[in-house]
């Protein structure tokens, strides 16, 4: 089962992932992630429920797909099918600072400790982590620079501002 890392911490996952469009049966209780297909087939089901629905995108689903419905939802997940795949740092950006998402931000999918840097400093506050993977070596990995000269989510002063 997935290790959740949450604010930089191991934490408690209270969501259900739920990985496919094609349900069979009533969906599961609890806070739901929902692919974008299932999310658009029956958003005002989702969104009648007790509990917090979350979606979560493909590589290949831009976040503009939901961003008229983001105030709804609690989380958003973007998947990392693979390590060589950076769309969803891009993605992230976009739900942070043009949609304004305020909620979590979760990575999923092929998530490494050598992105989870620069995936916190776009925006993600939260990584699922496969079972294989050392979590306190990934814990370690989001403060592995000290400093960083870029803006970005995480710091939105560059360096030669904050040393003027």
């Amino acid at each position: 089962m997935p290790k959740l890392i949450k604010d930089g911490a191991i934490a408690n996952d209270e969501w259900v992932l739920i990985e496919s469009a094609e349900v069979e049966g009533a969906l599961p209780s609890g806070n739901l992630i929902v692919p974008l297909a299932l999310w658009a087939a029956q958003q005002e089901q989702l969104l009648a429920r007790d509990e917090e629905v979350g979606v979560w995108l493909q590589s290949d689903e831009s976040p503009d797909k939901i961003g008229d419905r983001l105030r709804e939802l609690a989380l958003v997940a973007i998947n990392f099918p693979a390590f060589t795949d950076g769309r969803g740092f891009s993605y992230a950006q976009l739900l942070r600072s043009r949609l304004n998402f305020t909620g979590e931000l979760r990575a999923i999918g092929d998530v490494g400790k050598d992105q989870m840097f620069f995936m916190q400093r776009c925006g993600f506050d939260s990584y699922l982590i496969a079972d294989d993977k050392d979590t306190d070596q990934a814990i370690a990995a989001l403060s592995s620079f000290t400093d960083t000269y870029q803006s970005a989510q995480d710091q939105p002063v560059p360096a030669f501002r904050r040393n003027a």
